[in-house]
């Protein structure tokens, strides 16, 4: 039995907030997070915010999560999709969810630009990535 992607749903809101506990407190986020932001981010997933998609990555239970930011980009002149989060439970990588995943939004978004951020030392998600057809951009990003 083969992995499904979903959209993210109440039930899945304790699991999906586990998740994110881990995946934030992990080297792969240079931010810790909060309970508040993750649930918010949760909230706004299961409901009817057109800016932000969440997915589960189900088998028997759940393997994994995604969330997706939508915009513009005047850069590139099409829509963006940015990989917010994209996080597989240790005991399911590198079955393929991830890059089942990535090829599941390509063909969602085809004329869309996919863009993401991801920590150097996070070999195994830059390899992925990479194969994938992901490169890096030349300048640095800021925020306030």
């Amino acid at each position: 039995m083969e992995s499904i992607i979903r959209n993210m749903q109440e039930k899945d809101r304790a699991d999906v907030l586990c998740m994110m506990r881990d995946f934030y407190a992990s080297p792969a986020v240079f931010t810790n997070g909060s309970d508040e932001i993750f649930e918010r981010d949760i909230e706004q997933c299961i409901g009817k915010n057109p800016y932000i998609e969440g997915y589960v990555f189900e088998r028997e239970e759940i393997q994994g999560y995604a969330m997706l930011a939508k915009s513009y980009s005047t850069e590139f002149g099409r829509p963006c999709i940015w990989i917010e989060d994209i996080y597989i439970k240790e005991q399911y990588r590198g079955l393929g969810i991830g890059r089942k995943f990535l090829r599941f939004i390509e063909s969602k978004y085809p004329d869309a630009i996919f863009r993401l951020e991801v920590e150097e030392e996070n070999e195994h998600a830059v390899s992925l990535y990479k194969s994938a057809g992901f490169d890096f951009l030349p300048y640095l990003e800021m925020k306030k």
